[in-house]
């Protein structure tokens, strides 16, 4: 099995389910978008935390993603940054406890909080305070972290910092590594529109998008996006939401219709572990087609909970359904 090594924002995740939209309001926080938001916002949207039922995992698309594969069996690692504190401690031990092999660096502003909104139909909004996370640069990466790993996988929200993913992405193929960018927010793209262009035409082989995001890169709706994409990559993924997900290599194109979810409690890390069960059957050698179920199988499991954690009675369905997969 192929290896895998995960680069991103290492974040704790405080999630808080809404009874309805007027706080993102409040905050000027756009329904489904990540923001960025300095420590000013952020201590206002602790206090109206404060007196909330809340709810903390650890979180960063990449570390949801590594932390998904790890319960499958893998043993991922992980680049990151985070804070000398206890948030900094509960992002490492959270990983470690799994598996992951955690290539952290430690820094002098507090660990990255990922404060997350969840509206009554699911949708999830971030006010991010990056913290220790932002401050991770390029100078600080060696070519030996990268060595040893089929893949590196890279949150796209890493683009606030052009050197910083140029390099990991020149290491990662210097080290032999195929090169796989999530693009993390629409507005995110939207932003660095130019520079993603550059990234995916010089060295990513693989993109995952979800509908908003391949919209915002090429203009276009999912299935003429996906042709633009995969005509600059090898492998192009457009995640549908509840219509399931299209997959482009080459000329292999596949579109694969999921069964409806009964009940969405929170989109949290659905992209994420979308990601994560697609990686799984890649390094396990499977067809676009099993690894898109896979995907599929891991992304309908965590929209039913809230958060990215899922118990061990879960994760020994998931394992069943994707044994059951292989077997049909």
């Amino acid at each position: 099995m192929d290896k895998i090594i995960g680069m991103g924002n290492a974040l704790v995740d405080v999630l808080a389910t809404l009874q309805d939209d007027s706080l993102l309001d409040e905050m000027n926080l756009p329904k489904g978008s990540m923001q960025l938001i300095n420590e000013d916002k952020f201590l206002k949207i602790r206090d109206k935390f404060s007196v909330m039922k809340t709810h903390k995992a650890t979180g960063g698309s990449a570390g949801n993603t590594m932390l998904a594969l790890a319960n499958l069996g893998v043993q991922p690692g992980f680049i990151g940054k985070v804070g000398n504190d206890d948030f900094g401690q509960y992002f490492k031990r959270n990983g470690v406890k799994r598996g992951i092999d955690m290539k952290l660096m430690v820094g002098d502003l507090p660990t990255g909080v990922a404060s997350t909104f969840i509206s009554p139909d699911g949708e999830r909004t971030f006010g991010t305070y990056l913290g220790a996370a932002a401050t991770m640069k390029a100078e600080s990466l060696t070519l030996d972290m990268f060595k040893g790993y089929a893949y590196l996988y890279i949150e796209g929200y890493l683009v606030q910092d052009h050197e910083l993913i140029l390099r990991a992405m020149q290491l990662g193929k210097e080290a032999g590594a195929q090169i796989c960018l999530d693009m993390a927010s629409y507005n995110i793209v939207e932003e660095d529109l130019e520079f993603f262009t550059a990234l995916v035409n010089k060295y990513v082989d693989i993109v995952f998008a979800n509908e908003d995001e391949a919209r915002a890169y090429t203009g276009k709706e999912a299935w003429e996006a996906i042709n633009e994409i995969a005509s600059m990559c090898s492998i192009a993924v457009v995640k549908l939401g509840a219509q399931g997900s299209c997959i482009k290599k080459g000329t292999e194109c596949i579109k694969l219709e999921t069964p409806p979810v009964k009940k969405v409690i929170d989109t949290t890390g659905a992209g994420d572990y979308y990601a994560a069960g697609f990686l799984y059957g890649l390094t396990c050698g499977y067809s676009l087609e099993r690894c898109s179920i896979i995907g599929s199988i891991l992304a309908s499991s965590v929209i039913q909970v809230v958060g990215t954690t899922l118990s061990k009675k879960k994760w020994d369905e998931i394992k069943l359904n994707i044994e059951a997969l292989l077997q049909s």
